[in-house]
């Protein structure tokens, strides 16, 4: 979220660890004056109505349970005319509900990622236009490009520049971790938070194909 005469930017997190490290950081680029975050629910944010000249997400409204109401509550804190961006996780218009397979590629995706639900690109456009959004600008990212963007998590192709990625590094990974769950230098549950992303990562490579 971004307001003031003088530019001030406002994180929006609800994880305690992530709000410590992102001050921290702040303060070590300089930014600790005019950045800050807020512990909070975005569904129900701790601002006034016409708080903030613009805001922005990414990779995160896609986390909410209800995508209308998580935009009605970033409509309510922005000033009128002001604009949201974002960068949102959808399902494009090649994912057919009754397909089986993609709906099992689709469960791996939202297990590994956390996500209850990913949601269709006319979904959020609708949710969007709900609120009272004028949607301006809207486009697949992943669409139409040289590289595809899923290329790296495939586990057959070697690679040093995403070898953690790699079926080998992948076993280099989950053996680190064993180990350093072990003898207590790993949280317990490492090595299942692990397979989950694992897990996830064959999603969006099968459902990126």
């Amino acid at each position: 979220m971004i307001s003031g005469s003088l530019t001030s930017i406002t994180g929006l997190n609800n994880n305690e660890y992530q709000i410590t490290r992102g001050k921290e950081l702040n303060r070590k680029a300089g930014l600790d004056k005019t950045c800050d975050y807020v512990k909070a629910d975005f569904m129900k944010m701790p601002f006034p109505d016409n708080s903030f000249d613009a805001a922005y997400a990414l990779e995160a409204t896609c986390h909410a349970p209800d995508a209308v109401g998580c935009y009605k509550e970033i409509h309510r804190v922005l000033k009128p005319g002001q604009c949201f961006a974002a960068f949102e996780w959808c399902m494009t218009d090649s994912f057919d509900p009754n397909n089986e397979e993609h709906l099992n590629i689709k469960k791996e995706i939202e297990l590994g990622n956390g996500l209850t639900d990913v949601r269709t690109r006319a979904q959020c456009l609708e949710a969007l236009k709900q609120v009272g959004f004028e949607v301006m600008w809207e486009k697949d990212i992943g669409s139409n490009s040289p590289v595809q963007w899923y290329l790296p998590l495939d586990t057959s192709d070697f690679s040093l520049s995403s070898f953690r990625t790699t079926a080998v590094g992948r076993f280099v990974t989950r053996n680190m971790l064993m180990a350093l769950e072990y003898v207590g230098l790993a949280p317990k549950g490492s090595q299942r938070v692990q397979a989950f992303l694992e897990k996830a990562a064959d999603g969006l490579f099968a459902g990126g194909r």
